[in-house]
């Protein structure tokens, strides 16, 4: 894929570097996965746009799509340039810019077309969020987060927060080599936006338990995320082997792949492998959000 040809977005900013305090939790932002690297985490009961939900992050190596966690506002501290602190963060943060400003461009059309599930609220305008870039910790409207929780997005501010180092162990770690798979990240966390946009998230389907709420959310967010990469794909240039990147990314983020095939698919906060890789190909094979609609699967085991 290419992104010279794409216009960096100006709904951006570089907090700096960040001081990490204790390690309390505050607020969280639900629209992603709280998976700390290197040890299991505890029960963390979450309120987001006025419902309650409840991750059991058992992931062993992974820190993608998180939750926002961390210690009580006015306890980090930032300083500094993250965009200006080494070459590849400079890199990261252009990167990160482009895509943004393609999401903005694609889903400012859709908002205007009206392609997009309708859960009661008609919305024709779409509204920007900002990308906040940063190191080591970030203050939020959702609280104080550590960069151990990976990119995410929070609702009341509307922001979504990276720390361009995550990029690098996307590669290392998870291994999700590859600009495609790093674009994935930054438009599924879009998703999100769009979500709480059209109010997707503001009726949980009765008897349905909070991780199944959870994990109709996070594969509504990956086939937004499949659209947006459809409608891009001849200005970016998106060939197969790109494709592919996109698709090993979210087989590799599965449940099911990240708890070694060892979790209780009770616990999925995110979906299998195979789910959202099909979720993923949903969005990019229609490029129609409509197509995107989980809640409009009836049974929870045909997602």
């Amino acid at each position: 894929m290419r992104t010279d040809n794409q216009r960096p977005s100006d709904n951006f900013e570089d907090r700096g570097a960040g001081r990490g305090g204790g390690g309390g939790v505050g607020a969280m932002a639900l629209f992603g996965l709280f998976r700390i690297l290197g040890f299991r985490g505890m029960l963390i009961a979450i309120v987001v746009l006025g419902a309650v939900y409840l991750f059991n992050p058992f992931g062993l190596r992974d820190a993608i799509f998180g939750a926002v966690a961390g210690s009580p506002a006015g306890q980090s501290q930032s300083s500094g340039s993250t965009c200006a602190s080494s070459q590849e963060a400079g890199q990261a943060c252009d990167f990160s810019r482009r895509i943004l400003a393609s999401t903005e461009d694609v889903w400012g059309q859709q908002f205007r077309d009206g392609r997009l599930p309708n859960y009661g609220q008609q919305v024709s305008t779409y509204t920007d969020p900002r990308l906040v870039v940063y190191s080591n910790a970030v203050e939020t409207g959702c609280g104080a987060a550590t960069s151990q929780v990976g990119p995410f997005y929070c609702p009341q501010d509307q922001q979504l927060y990276i720390d361009p180092s995550f990029y690098q162990l996307m590669a290392q770690r998870l291994h999700s080599p590859g600009d495609f798979a790093q674009a994935y990240v930054i438009a599924h966390e879009v998703g999100h936006h769009v979500q709480k946009l059209i109010g997707a998230m503001d009726h949980p389907i009765q008897g349905e338990s909070q991780n199944q709420t959870s994990v109709r959310t996070e594969l509504q967010a990956d086939c937004f995320a499949g659209v947006w990469g459809h409608v891009a794909q001849a200005s970016l240039a998106i060939d197969d082997a790109d494709l592919r990147e996109a698709t090993n990314a979210a087989h590799n983020i599965g449940d099911d792949t990240l708890s070694n095939g060892q979790g209780d698919p009770r616990e999925y906060t995110h979906g299998s492998s195979d789910q959202r890789m099909r979720w993923f190909r949903r969005g990019f094979d229609s490029g129609d959000a409509r197509q995107c609609d989980t809640w409009g699967v009836a049974n929870y085991n045909q997602l």
